[in-house]
């Protein structure tokens, strides 16, 4: 139930959203700028106070909290920033041990942590180096060192990979992952990209205009996806169906017939059968894959093809009809 308006009169950044992160899980709250994910990241250990609703991690209650017992509870939530925000002139091991230093922890006892986190995030070697001398991911795999220092249960992401190349994203991703394993973390994360979430999440909200438009299983949402906001998002990823050129090239139909173009979503158990095929033999229809693709989402197999089908106006309606049945998502696409 949080909400939050920035200034009397102004922006709505959070209006009634609700959100229930399962311990363990890895949950991608999704959406464009604006859309009021980093406030809702930040309401989670009250860098943003919200104005009414109730946050509770790990059964407290945060804002009933005094500063004594926020900054306890903060200490068990790690957070990990879109600017790596390094000291400058700390090296690597004195930028993870900095929060520890704040905290009053021994000078012996930080360095002993230091050193069991080092080789976490693969930094062992880059120890006694200074922020210059890293590469992008090098520094933020340091801010997500400095995140583990106080042994959070909880770690928050607030575009962490945004600032990244596309081959630095994928091994910042996998390495958050293996912490979740490996550290037996909750991850809360914000993004505004899609195949951040299909990479790693297992539960996705979606934000628009400061509410939760639709969440669920990250294959469930990408699958079949609710609200346009989504589906303009999963296509992304996934891409787009066709597109108008392709359709101008494709042939007419003959005499009699008609040519239905489709998109069909593969999923669950029909995922991989042969069902063009099957239809093409089975109804006596043409069928051409304009476009396809094959994947992998959260585990399970995944596929998405276009397809022009052509024959006999009640042939090709049994057909897709047929392919409903099967369970599969068929949508018309407009020629």
């Amino acid at each position: 139930g949080l909400r939050k308006r920035f200034a009397a009169g102004g922006t709505v950044a959070l209006d009634d959203v609700s959100i229930e992160v399962a311990q363990g899980g890895i949950f991608g709250i999704v959406g464009r700028s604006g859309a009021g994910k980093s406030t809702l990241i930040r309401s989670v250990n009250l860098l943003e106070r919200p104005d009414a609703g109730r946050v509770e991690v790990l059964g407290a209650d945060m804002l009933a909290l005094d500063e004594a017992g926020l900054r306890a509870a903060r200490r068990g939530i790690g957070m990990v920033f879109q600017h790596f925000n390094l000291h400058t002139r700390r090296t690597v091991a004195e930028n993870i041990a900095f929060p520890l230093e704040i905290a009053g922890v021994p000078r012996a006892e930080r360095a002993a942590r230091v050193a069991d986190i080092l080789p976490l995030v693969g930094l062992e070697a880059k120890r006694d180096n200074y922020p210059a001398q890293l590469s992008g991911g090098e520094q933020q795999r340091v801010g997500i060192a400095r995140a583990l220092a106080s042994r959070p249960r909880i770690l928050l992401s607030d575009e962490a990979t945004s600032a990244l190349d596309p081959e630095t994203t994928q091994e910042i991703l996998a390495l958050l992952r293996e912490l979740r394993d490996r550290l037996d973390l909750t991850v809360l994360l914000i993004t505004h990209e899609m195949g951040v979430v299909k990479a790693i999440c297992d539960r996705v909200a979606v934000m628009y205009a400061g509410r939760i438009i639709e969440e669920g299983r990250v294959f469930d949402v990408f699958t079949r996806p609710a609200h346009a906001t989504t589906r303009r998002f999963v296509a992304e990823v996934i891409g787009h169906a066709v597109t108008p050129g392709t359709v101008a090239r494709l042939p007419a139909p003959r005499d009699g017939e008609e040519r239905r173009l489709v998109q069909v979503v593969f999923a669950g158990p029909a995922s991989t059968r042969a069902v063009v095929s099957e239809a093409s033999r089975d109804f006596g229809i043409d069928i051409n894959i304009i476009s396809g693709r094959v994947d992998e989402i959260a585990g399970e197999p995944f596929g998405v093809m276009a397809l022009a089908a052509y024959g006999a106006p009640d042939r090709v309606a049994a057909a897709l009809g047929w392919m409903r049945g099967l369970g599969l998502d068929v949508t018309e696409i407009a020629p």
